[in-house]
């Protein structure tokens, strides 16, 4: 285990706290997964680059990682609380087809952006149906008088759970933020456990119940999911920040309820002892929303020229807890940077690691980057101590790389995987080929030789006609780009 302690920022407490296990030796990670009724966006992505993070730090530190991924594919409301229709339910309706065809469709897209990311497999993929009888089970377990029954369904009484909503920091009254009222509801804060099916109506996923046939709310499936897998209490809960205002919070009450737990006045009785979200990224036209129809997802910018590990570099660029704003400025900037990278370990591609041995010029760059990784996953300043030790000259090769892939491991940017070929990647919309580029490239610089500037220039203008930037004195060795 490397020297500094991990601290980490916990949402409940609103503080730095060193990292410790529950179980000597071990991490346990549960992660909010995407509800695939549709493609995911790269806001969406972001929380799955900072658990992937999280969890290669945790592997940096020396524990042993038990990480859990869940997959929505039942109860998730359009609105997050319980108004609305189910959005895997609109979805199949909307494009006529199987709510079990279209689980399984945006699951694989969804699971496509993790490989393209580098985003580790979990140690296990959690999805919702398959945890139906166990729901069932923790409901039964939950003392009576935490729940109430209403025409729509099962629901939790939140005022039977002392200082509920502490996650949010905010006071739950009539109309607060996203919650709407639903009739028979005794609190606006109150939850669906347990959704009927309206008499009359046939949903394509629903199950009996003690509570009638119907379908589990969402906040109930996490819960559900958590304990099973991994056990009351786990060490660290991550999501999205949208989720620290209502879902997380009901999670921690059914938890409190299933435990026979009033208050938070412990942490470990929220059913993990640390609970960690990561910050909105933020882009200002409008399409981050699934509603604008050619949202932004991985896909987008690929067919516009962009690696995926690009917006990996862009989300590492910033602290996880602060907003992150998206610009294809901003992108082609980590793109270059990522560049920069690859270049850097191409000396040391043939060259095996020897990660036995040391050199004291690596050792203050290696302090530097434990001591921000540990510091509650600063990203920024750990890249930086990257860049030094790619910079660092007239040393082993071998040691280099050794110390470059223990980095990257943490950081993971697959510098050793990405070859120059890969970062160019062709936009959807070029029409030209790679050779033709090349023979036109060619014909130019023997003109620029023969001292031709006027073909030179003519040949430059051709290209750019065809939508290739042509790059002179490009110090990374890329000639040109689509543009």
């Amino acid at each position: 285990m490397t020297d500094a302690p991990l601290k980490l920022f916990n949402s409940l407490t609103r503080s730095l706290e060193v990292f410790e296990p529950v179980h000597a030796g071990e991490a346990r990670v549960y992660t909010c997964g995407p509800t695939v009724y549709n493609y995911p966006h790269i806001g969406n992505m972001r929380a799955y680059v900072f658990a992937d993070v999280l969890g290669r730090t945790l592997t940096w530190k020396g524990y042993t990682l038990t990480h859990v991924i869940n997959i929505t594919d039942v109860g998730h409301l359009t609105d997050d609380a319980d108004d609305g229709e189910d959005k895997m339910e609109k979805m199949a309706a909307a494009q006529a087809q199987s709510i079990w065809d279209i689980a399984e469709h945006y699951k694989q897209a969804y699971w496509a952006d993790v490989r393209a990311l580098n985003i580790r497999q979990p140690a296990q993929w959690t999805v919702a149906t398959d945890y139906v009888p166990q729901m069932i089970e923790f409901v039964e377990s939950i003392p009576e008088k935490h729940l109430y029954e209403i025409e729509s369904g099962l629901y939790f009484d939140t005022s039977t759970i002392e200082d509920y909503g502490v996650l949010a920091r905010a006071a739950i009254t009539e109309g607060e933020g996203r919650i709407e009222a639903v009739d028979g509801k005794r609190h606006p804060a109150d939850f669906a456990i347990w959704r009927r099916t309206p008499p009359g109506e046939t949903r394509q996923m629903e199950w009996d119940s003690p509570w009638g046939r119907g379908a589990p709310g969402w906040h109930l499936e996490c819960s559900v999911m958590g304990f099973n897998v991994l056990g009351f209490p786990f060490d660290i809960h991550t999501g999205g920040i949208d989720h620290r205002e209502i879902h997380h919070p009901n999670e921690i009450a059914q938890n409190q309820a299933f435990c026979g737990h009033k208050c938070l006045d412990e942490k470990r009785k929220s059913g993990a002892n640390i609970w960690m979200h990561n910050n909105f990224l933020v882009e200002r036209s409008g399409k981050m929303s699934k509603s604008s129809g050619e949202f932004l997802r991985l896909q987008l910018l690929i067919d516009k020229g962009y690696h995926p590990l690009a917006y990996r570099l862009m989300c590492l660029q910033a602290h996880y807890r602060s907003e992150l704003e998206f610009s294809w400025e901003g992108l082609g900037a980590a793109l270059t940077r990522l560049k920069r990278m690859v270049m850097a370990v191409g000396p040391l591609a043939e060259v095996p690691a020897q990660p036995e041995a040391e050199h004291p010029k690596f050792a203050p760059v290696l302090a530097r980057f434990d001591d921000a990784i540990a510091d509650d996953l600063n990203t920024p300043i750990a890249l930086t101590a990257l860049e030094e030790a790619l910079a660092v000259k007239k040393v082993d090769a071998g040691i280099k790389r050794a110390v470059i892939e223990d980095m990257d491991a943490v950081l993971g940017l697959n510098l050793f995987g990405l070859t120059r070929s890969d970062l160019r990647i062709r936009p959807k919309s070029a029409t030209i080929t790679e050779a033709e580029i090349d023979t036109a490239l060619a014909r130019r610089k023997d003109a620029r030789a023969a001292k031709d500037f006027a073909a030179s220039d003519a040949i430059r203008d051709e290209l750019a006609a065809q939508g290739v930037e042509v790059m002179d004195g490009d110090p990374l060795g890329w000639e040109w780009k689509l543009g």
